[in-house]
């Protein structure tokens, strides 16, 4: 009994001595792991510190080094590696060196010409010609600015893009939009299949109307993109544009319009003095309008339809010359009267503008008074501008009424209104002061704009055809000059032919060139032979006619 209850005392200690063991080893360990806790603590904290004096000492670094930059950059008046203008290079120079670079350029690319070519009409245009205006201040604002326009970080990481990358800065530029247009009416006017609009005019007791014509038209606006797509500094010396056109149909011919516009109610001349004023005849001019519908119901190139008119029991002729005191303008130009068949259309279209009489008010139209140009009207062949070339036409050479008619109506101080130059320089005048006409499409028009009516006469005599305005002169009256002058020059190219029937090797010149030009004409108005004003009337451009050489291939 004693020992069995000994063996159980001392089992029990034992495990007291054991447990109390466990406890203090679990003590110790945690006591342990406390510490190696505190140590991984305190190895990542001077880890932290460590990092963190690093990334500091690069901040630092990084902002001294960017500030050094900075200023380096800051102190340099050169444009920034990496850029270009317009494909040439700038870096490393001063805007001045690049301003001279640019410069050189553009005056070299100034003399570059876009050929705008629809079918057998070419017409070449230089830059210069077209005033083109590169924009090289702004460009090299902008290239100098890159790098200098934020803040320290910006600009820096603005050059070094710059320097991987590249930059390339576009020119801007503007262009003489009005000679496009001029060159759409060149084409519009010379091009063998151009539409014709219906037109009439007034023959005796009759209106003769002719019928539109469907035809291409230029497609201005796409022809001015397309020239803005093209315009580079340092292209190639010669780019071909082919005109885009587009088919068109004429408008129909409008009867209430027409008979709106020649309707007039018979009036007989006379004249009152206080004020002198001078009321000249009208003749009553009318028509049938369902008469007429009725004929143009036909399909036909020509329509003439009976007019009504009433005649006025007295005129301006028979009031006498007090009727028109005062020659206010006269203008003549020259012509060779041995071209008879060109005479002959000079004092055609004179014959038919002599004795016109103009209220105040009235506009004046070369096309209506002077009518189409037929072989009826007795019209003959003579040379004249179609295509680009000097060809024979019917009618040719009355542009020279129309020009020395528009020189006199600029000297009697009327208002032009519509009026455009000739596709090239005519022999009779200057640039700048032609006016041409082209029956369906191109017209001369100008207002009586003077107080009193204007009476017109023009002749035609021993090589001079001349236009004189007269009149009843005003208060004031001006002396009126036409001053022009030339402010580019457009060369000539050489068009080669192959012509079967010369022989081999042999060449025949079928014309010659001429330089195109663009003129400025002005309205210079003098009062006791002081210059009072000086207006600008147009700005020209006429065409280079090509040289054409015809280049023989008979074998």
């Amino acid at each position: 009994m004693i020992n069995v209850e000994e063996k159980k005392v001392e089992e029990k200690n034992q495990l007291d001595v054991n447990l109390e063991e466990n406890i203090e080893n679990k003590e110790k360990d945690e006591i342990v792991e406390n510490i190696n806790f505190k140590d991984r603590e305190n190895k990542k904290s001077k880890i932290g510190i460590i990092i963190g004096i690093v990334v500091l000492i690069l901040i630092v670094l990084a902002l001294t080094l960017s500030t050094i930059f900075a200023i380096i950059n800051s102190r340099t008046n050169k444009i920034v590696k990496g850029i270009f203008i317009e494909n040439v290079y700038v870096s490393n120079i001063t805007e001045e060196e690049a301003k001279q670079i640019l410069t050189e350029l553009v005056e070299k690319t100034m003399q570059n010409e876009i050929v705008f070519k629809y079918k057998e009409i070419e017409t070449p245009i230089t830059y210069e010609a077209l005033e083109v205006n590169f924009d090289i201040e702004s460009a090299i604002k902008e290239a100098y600015s890159l790098g200098r326009s934020g803040n320290i970080f910006e600009n820096n990481f603005e050059i070094l893009r710059t320097w991987i990358n590249g930059k390339n800065i576009q020119l801007k530029f503007n262009f003489d939009e009005n000679v496009i247009k001029q060159v759409c009416e060149n084409i519009n006017n010379s091009s063998a299949d151009a539409i014709v609009e219906a037109s009439y005019y007034v023959e005796n007791d009759k209106l003769i109307i002719t019928s539109g014509k469907k035809g291409i038209k230029v497609n201005e606006e796409e022809l001015m993109q397309t020239v803005n797509n093209t315009i580079k500094l340092n292209s190639d010396s010669s780019i071909i544009i082919d005109v885009q056109v587009a088919e068109v149909e004429p408008s129909p011919i409008d009867l209430e319009k027409i008979r709106s516009e020649i309707y007039k109610e018979v009036k007989d001349a006379y004249y009152t003095n206080d004020p002198f004023t001078i009321y000249p005849e009208v003749n009553g001019v009318d028509f049938d309008i369902e008469n007429a519908k009725s004929i143009i119901s036909e399909s036909k190139e020509q329509y003439e339809i009976p007019l009504i008119i009433t005649k006025a029991s007295k005129t301006v002729q028979d009031i006498g010359t007090e009727a028109f005191p005062d020659l206010l303008a006269t203008f003549s130009t020259k012509y060779n009267a041995g071209e008879t068949n060109r005479t002959t259309n000079l004092k055609l279209s004179a014959g038919k503008i002599d004795g016109t009489v103009l209220l105040p008010g009235d506009e004046f139209s070369y096309n209506k008074i002077v009518g189409e140009r037929t072989v009826e009207a007795g019209y003959k062949m003579a040379a004249t501008f179609s295509g680009g070339k000097v060809v024979d036409g019917l009618g040719g050479g009355i542009c020279q009424i129309s020009s020395t008619l528009y020189d006199a109506v600029v000297m009697a101080n009327l208002d032009v209104t519509v009026r455009r130059n000739h596709q090239f320089v005519t022999s009779y005048l200057s640039g700048g002061k032609d006016a041409t006409v082209v029956w369906g499409s191109q017209d001369f028009k100008f207002v009586n704009s003077r107080k009193y009516p204007i009476r017109i006469t023009a002749t035609v005599s021993g090589g001079v055809a001349t236009v004189q305005v007269w009149g009843v002169k005003e208060e004031v009256e001006y002396d009126i000059t036409i001053e022009t002058k030339k402010t580019a020059s457009i060369p000539y190219t050489t068009q080669y032919i192959k012509d079967s029937s010369l022989p081999k090797g042999t060449q025949k010149v079928v014309q010659n060139g001429n330089n195109g030009s663009k003129y400025e004409a002005y309205k210079v108005m003098r009062l006791n032979g002081e210059v009072v004003s000086r207006t600008l009337l147009s700005k020209d451009t006429y065409n280079a006619k090509n040289k054409i050489v015809k280049i023989g291939t008979k074998q």
